[in-house]
């Protein structure tokens, strides 16, 4: 991925058919969203690299994504960590020609790829808040979740504040293996919930769990499903969204039902049966079809 580093910013190529509108769109889904900010057809997002806080925009440029640095452009690492995270973010590495191409011809996603035709799928590159996202997604509904998730990042986060906006980072795991289930209850976490991400914080603390070691592996799901408070929902949401498998499949997910019934304008869900026959023609690439089918919700 070729990128461009200027004193003031930096600029990383995107594929010609990369919508930057709409994957927007995605990311502006729910008003408790704090670990960015959408405004004026830019993002503004604060990371932790090598140690700094580092605040950055997002914004489109001709053929690239353009990240500025209003703070102070950091060191030329910390500006390359920036945009590696960018481009697995906005999954700018994989080529979706044979997506396209499959797209066109089933009768489920035409329609959809055709009017939403250059999205991604908008990743969680951090394993850690990938794994805290799907535990608390857990049988709730997505409005509860993201409540839960503001007040995890707002109490154990690191901020700062630009031009009156505070923004926060995710929290490293490290911060959260000290806390106890009663830290995390005191959110309306429920304790199991809580013993999950504890349990999760304190692997990835320790090293037993790690990012590069499952993108090695070749069952990444067998290995997902290994940790406590994983299931088949969760680890292919953690596939899909932070480990870029395209054949990741959320086959119970609700959102996809609903999408699926919109789209087949049936008067009831499809079975898992129903879906997993409609799916048989999205082979190596069910990941792309249900995110493009959680975009007809929006």
């Amino acid at each position: 991925m070729k990128k461009i580093h200027d004193e003031l910013y930096t600029e990383i190529a995107t594929p010609a058919d990369f919508n930057f509108a709409e994957c927007l769109v995605h990311l502006g889904r729910s008003s408790k969203e704090n670990l960015y900010r959408l405004s004026e057809g830019k993002i503004t997002k604060l990371l932790k690299l090598n140690g700094q806080l580092v605040l950055f925009h997002i914004r489109p440029s001709t053929g690239a994504l353009r990240l500025e640095f209003p703070l102070g452009a950091p060191s030329m690492q910390e500006r390359e960590m920036a945009a590696v995270f960018v481009v697995d973010w906005f999954d700018l590495q994989t080529d979706l020609r044979e997506f396209y191409a499959m797209a066109e011809t089933d009768p489920v996603l035409n329609s959809v790829v055709q009017k939403h035709y250059g999205l991604r799928v908008i990743g969680v590159p951090d394993l850690f808040e990938a794994l805290v996202w799907a535990v608390m997604g857990q049988q709730i509904n997505l409005a509860f979740a993201y409540t839960l998730k503001k007040r995890f990042v707002e109490n154990f986060g690191e901020s700062l504040v630009y031009e009156g906006e505070r923004y926060w980072t995710f929290p490293g795991a490290e911060t959260i293996a000290e806390l106890t289930v009663a830290d995390l209850k005191a959110l309306q976490l429920t304790g199991r919930k809580a013993e999950y991400i504890l349990g999760i914080a304190q692997a990835m603390a320790s090293g037993e769990l790690k990012k590069e070691r499952l993108l090695q592996q070749t069952d990444m799901e067998h290995s997902l499903l290994a940790i406590r408070g994983i299931g088949a929902w969760s680890a292919n949401y953690v596939m899909m969204k932070c480990l870029h498998s395209q054949s990741a499949f959320p086959l119970a997910d609700v959102g996809l039902h609903n999408a699926l019934k919109a789209q087949l304008q049936l008067d009831r869900k499809p079975t898992l049966a129903e879906i997993a026959e409609l799916a048989k023609n999205w082979e190596g690439w069910q990941a792309y079809a249900t995110f493009y089918l959680w975009r007809s919700l929006l």
